[in-house]
């Protein structure tokens, strides 16, 4: 009898891996503690080379991953890392086991799907996306074998948690240089610069559903690079032109979310869910795949479905309003403040990062009424709270965090002050990270501005700002702006430091890839 590894004493994996991807491999196991079936990650690091900062993003994107908490992706249990005694120290994240078949194996099996099969898919992956990128999580490799299909009827969007790493160039190349993510799939922004916004992921499902209804990869060719011409240059066609019993506006729908700029596509997935919803009909049996019967699951969403129906929307969310565990002012001093940061400090430390922000955000409400927003304690514990934000991954409520500190930061300091330029370039990133690539490319330019007026132009912060500007110019796919920004940098950048200086080859590099 072959010996199993063993994780932890507790998680053991079979003996062949389910799956294996660019940048991580999945193995079924078996959790001894809790007798369920599971599946280990474990993240493939580049070259085989042991890298701590990607190990690092990887347990914090688990983390994360873990807050999503949505039926249509798989649960997060556990993660940690193993000391392999082959292979050594192993970063893994123990999840669901999801039953089912991945939509590759579908078409293969059942060829094109039907209308209404294929806007059960697209709805579902849609609600799936859309909770997601309200975490600003992007999924960056969509495509039908990272969708499974279970038994009745419901889907899992697996492989979400080493796609989404914030850095766009780590996420876009390997060491060997290799773009990461799947050609047939991938939009033409990740091509060009490898930035993405939600749109990205919704151009994959554009991808996903064409294909789906047609039985065929939108685009292929001999080699990876021909695809990737077409993802950026070539019109997609029409499905009605292999299909013609697809509805034209379904047909619309689809080419819209196909549309080479990110800006001629659906704003969100929610509208995507919302206008695919209508052609959910009909949904019948595929034979060896789902199984007709009662579905608890489809019980629980079925009665889901008509809470608040024509109700309009007024429920408060997480992301817009954080309830003040503070029984009052009247106890309130300024110890409290000290002993909140020290205590988000730890917790921050071990990666905890909600409970950082329910422990700074009860304090910061309270410390604003009574010693006013702009007392400079005041100012620092809010701080605090918008770095761990961002460090949480919620960006969409650190940058408002960050764009009120600044305001206030420059009343009681200057507006000039080096600490409302880091706060109004957190801003930017912030809306950068969530996909608002316009808002956050005029934030920048109005700080640009702004800090050539304190700093010298050879001054590293003005330089490095200036390619944040030519790198998020290349994710809108505005190359001609682009070409213009890094060109002017890289100028100046070799009269400063010479050609070989690693700021000057980096630039240089950017600028190759605009080429694609």
């Amino acid at each position: 009898m072959v010996e199993r590894t063993v994780i932890l004493e507790r998680y053991e994996l079979d003996e062949v891996h389910l799956g294996k991807g660019g940048m991580g491999e999945v193995w079924g196991g078996y959790d001894k503690h809790l007798d369920r079936r599971v599946a280990v990650k474990f993240i493939l690091l580049p070259d085989g080379v042991a890298d701590p900062e990607l190990e690092r993003r990887f347990t914090h994107e688990a983390m994360i991953m873990a807050q999503l908490d949505h039926p249509g992706t798989p649960a997060i249990h556990d993660a940690g890392t193993f000391d392999d005694p082959r292979r050594g120290r192993r970063p893994f994240m123990v999840m669901q086991f999801v039953e089912g078949v991945t939509l590759d194996f579908v078409i293969d099996e059942q060829g094109p799907l039907s209308v209404g099969w294929v806007a059960a898919i697209g709805t579902q992956v849609a609600a799936v996306l859309s909770a997601a990128h309200e975490r600003s999580i992007l999924h960056r490799d969509l495509k039908p074998s990272n969708i499974t299909l279970c038994p009745d009827g419901t889907l899992k969007v697996l492989d979400f948690g080493l796609a989404m790493l914030h850095d766009p160039e780590l996420s876009r190349l390997s060491r060997t240089g290799q773009i990461l993510g799947t050609a047939s799939y991938m939009p033409p922004e990740q091509v060009r610069a490898g930035s993405l916004a939600p749109q990205s992921d919704l151009y994959a499902l554009g991808c996903v559903l064409h294909e789906l209804l047609t039985g065929r990869r939108l685009f292929t060719g001999p080699t990876e690079y021909s695809v990737y011409e077409q993802q950026i240059h070539t019109a997609p066609p029409r499905v009605r032109q292999f299909r013609s019993d697809v509805p034209p506006e379904l047909d619309e729908i689809i080419l819209s979310l196909l549309a080479k700029r990110i800006e001629d596509r659906p704003s969100d997935a929610g509208t995507v869910h919302d206008r695919l919803l209508p052609y959910v009909t009909g949904v019948g049996q595929l034979p060896g795949i789902t199984v007709c019967g009662p579905s608890p699951r489809r019980m629980y969403a079925h009665a889901v479905s008509r809470v608040f129906t024509g109700v309009a929307d007024g429920v408060t969310t997480h992301a817009a309003s954080v309830i003040s565990r503070s029984s009052g002012d009247g106890d309130f001093s300024r110890g409290d403040i000290e002993r909140a940061r020290r205590e988000a400090m730890s917790l921050a430390r071990d990666s905890r990062y909600s409970q950082a922000v329910e422990v700074l955000a009860a304090v910061a409400e309270p410390a604003g009424r009574v010693l006013g927003a702009e007392d400079p304690e005041v100012l620092n514990l809010r701080g605090q709270l918008a770095n761990v934000l961002f460090e949480a991954g919620d960006h969409r409520r650190a940058a408002p965090a960050f764009h009120w500190l600044a305001v206030d930061l420059a009343k009681q300091y200057h507006p000039h002050d080096e600490r409302v330029f880091q706060c109004r370039m957190q801003e930017a990133t912030c809306h950068a990270h969530i996909g608002d690539s316009g808002l956050a490319l005029r934030l920048m330019n109005d700080l640009l501005a702004d800090e050539l007026h304190v700093y010298p132009e050879d001054d590293p912060r003005t330089l490095e700002l200036r390619r944040q500007i030519g790198e998020l110019e290349k994710s809108t796919g505005d190359v001609e702006s682009a070409s213009r920004t890094l060109t002017d940098l890289l100028d100046d950048l070799s009269r400063l430091y010479g050609s070989d200086h690693s700021a000057v080859v980096r630039v240089r590099e950017s600028l190759g890839h605009l080429d694609l």
